[in-house]
């Protein structure tokens, strides 16, 4: 049995680890606090952005644009995927970087010729570990999206869709669900299927006047939607960056749990080991006296 100095310093352990995971806990409260913050500054730009490609299609649904799939909905299977794995920098986070894992492993087992994008130290580290060959990484990222940095992304990306270099473009992410709840996706960014701008407009007013588009229409659509597609990927690193710290809450939350748990086991255990040579010393020295009165008496 462990003597009690012992058992006091692995309580002194538990509760120094207890304050770390304490302040863990209250940085990625914080942390998500000010990314929600930022998100919703940002959201009603791109809300009305999406609004006016929709207004676009509206006036003329058959628009040819690379960015969309033609008007007859037709699939491209062949040709070289990308694929941007939205990770987080380090772990304690329970499952989130490995949901994200699974399904960019997913989308390689369909499709082998698919190009990694990676944003994450953690993604970084798994796929170099499995010797899986990384197109290009992005440093600095996953723990402080910002606008600047989702520009930078989208810009790489977009040259190699534009140059023909990429087929298809992936987003691997994770999104919340909920404040409680989230999830791995694995999202087609580009090409888009023009029913993701189908016609929602019934709440919107009624134009009477058409609209003219300079220099025309297919020009302005195009100039669009990098803007959009930046805002997309602006949104999925805000998206994953606030279920990582969601995540690490409900981690160090468990840790705090288990250790106010392994606090209230290893006191108990103290108390009786500190009982039992209290008990044992009194043992003795009554022993003691004892054995002195009987040699008084002979």
């Amino acid at each position: 049995m462990a003597s009690t100095k012992e058992i006091k310093s692995h309580m002194e352990s538990v509760g120094e680890t207890r304050k770390i995971t304490n302040a863990m806990y209250l940085i990625a409260s914080t942390k998500l606090r000010r990314a929600r913050l930022e998100l919703d500054h940002t959201r009603p730009y791109f809300e009305a952005l999406q609004g006016e490609i929709k207004r676009v299609f509206r006036t003329a649904s058959d628009v040819d644009s690379h960015y969309f799939y033609p008007p007859d909905r037709t699939e491209l299977s062949e040709g070289t995927y990308g694929c941007l794995v939205i990770t987080a920098d380090k772990g304690l986070a329970g499952s989130y970087n490995q949901n994200a894992i699974r399904e960019a492993m997913a989308l390689l087992d369909q499709h082998p010729d698919t190009k990694l994008f990676v944003v994450g130290e953690y993604g970084r580290r798994y796929f170099t570990q499995h010797k899986i060959p990384i197109e290009h990484s992005f440093l600095y990222t996953a723990q402080n999206p910002t606008m600047a940095r989702a520009r930078e992304i989208s810009a790489l990306l977009l040259d190699r869709f534009d140059c023909g270099e990429l087929k298809k473009i992936f987003v691997v992410y994770t999104d919340m669900e909920s404040s409680m709840s989230f999830r791995a996706r694995s999202t087609r960014l580009l090409p888009f299927h023009r029913t993701y701008f189908a016609d929602t407009a019934a709440t919107e007013k009624n134009v009477t006047e058409p609209f003219e588009f300079v220099p025309g229409i297919r020009e302005v659509l195009n100039s669009m939607m990098p803007s959009y597609v930046s805002g997309f990927i602006y949104s999925a690193l805000i998206d994953s960056f606030c279920c990582e710290q969601n995540a690490r809450m409900a981690a160090m939350d468990s840790a705090n749990q288990n250790a106010e748990k392994l606090m209230g086991e290893l006191s108990l255990q103290y108390n009786r080991v500190r009982q039992a040579g209290i008990t044992q010393e009194i043992t003795e020295v009554s022993a003691g006296a004892k054995a002195q009165r009987q040699k008084k008496e002979r």
